[in-house]
């Protein structure tokens, strides 16, 4: 299964992470239904970490209004989101 990294920065961590955690049916719906990976560095950047169980439909419905206002709630900054699909592993 592929997962899909998504990186930030967000005006307020304490509200992001608040928010994101609201957003469970949202996340369902783009086919999500294992649990999500956080993490936060200084300078307010954040990542998530999804597992969804089609990357296609995952990654369809990432600028659709209802993402895009989820985003813009939980205060995102949109010129600095970057996506990666890991779709190559490495076994050291």
């Amino acid at each position: 299964m592929a997962m899909v990294v998504i990186t930030a920065k967000v005006e307020d961590v304490a509200k992001w992470e608040e928010g994101f955690r609201t957003h469970g049916e949202h996340f369902k719906n783009m086919g999500v239904t294992g649990p999500i990976g956080m993490a936060v560095n200084d300078g307010n950047e954040v990542a998530a970490c999804f597992a969804p169980t089609d990357v296609g439909k995952f990654m369809s419905r990432l600028d659709t209004p209802e993402n895009v206002a989820a985003m813009e709630h939980d205060g995102v900054k949109p010129d600095t989101v970057k996506v990666y699909v890991m779709d190559r592993t490495f076994q050291p």
